[in-house]
């Protein structure tokens, strides 16, 4: 649900999401235009914390770089774009340090995002486009309810190349994180 009274700046999300009274909302910002999502329910949480812990065991004792959840990113040349992906990996090599506090300076290398019921494909495929038009090499678009993945890359222009990975298949790191290979029969077990 966008919120349009001003055009909004990464300073004005992070005033919004320290007040008391938006504790439970998740504000994100394109192009100085305001969202606010709920919190994500169990399903999705369940998602995320599969997928951090997968990737955080792939990379112990590699210092490979910073594994986030829902932290802010903005683009270093923009003040007036903040995501938050569910799940980020960014590399040593392009993490600022230290590791900000507040929200972080550039996009994050790999950004996944999980699909809630309340979110419309739509969306979050316009969020993977703003990542990888700002940086971001591979996005994760998590589809509970098709037990799949779009795995999606820059394309020409400003389009999206989307893979979708079905539940068969496996996600990988590609040049981002080579040799991480995930089956998604792991994130999305027979019921």
């Amino acid at each position: 649900m966008a919120i349009q009274e001003k055009l909004y700046t990464v300073d004005d999300v992070w005033e919004l999401s320290r007040r008391p009274e938006n504790d439970s909302k998740y504000f994100y910002l394109i192009a100085g235009e305001l969202f606010c999502d709920m919190p994500p329910g169990g399903e999705h949480g369940y998602l995320a914390g599969e997928l951090i812990f997968r990737l955080k065991s792939f990379a112990a004792g590699k210092d490979l770089g910073q594994f986030t959840v829902e932290t802010g990113y903005y683009p270093p040349d923009s003040r007036h774009t903040v995501l938050a992906p569910d799940v980020a990996y960014i590399s040593k090599a392009k993490a600022p340090q230290p590791f900000p506090k507040k929200f972080v300076p550039m996009m994050p290398d790999l950004a996944v995002e999980i699909v809630s019921p309340t979110d419309s494909l739509q969306d979050v495929r316009r969020k993977a486009a703003v990542y990888l038009a700002n940086g971001t090499t591979l996005v994760w678009i998590v589809l509970p309810y098709e037990q799949g993945v779009d795995v999606c890359r820059a394309s020409e222009g400003a389009g999206l190349n989307i893979e979708f990975v079905n539940r068969e298949g496996s996600l990988s790191g590609e040049e981002i994180l080579p040799g991480f290979k995930l089956a998604l029969k792991l994130l999305f077990p027979d019921n």
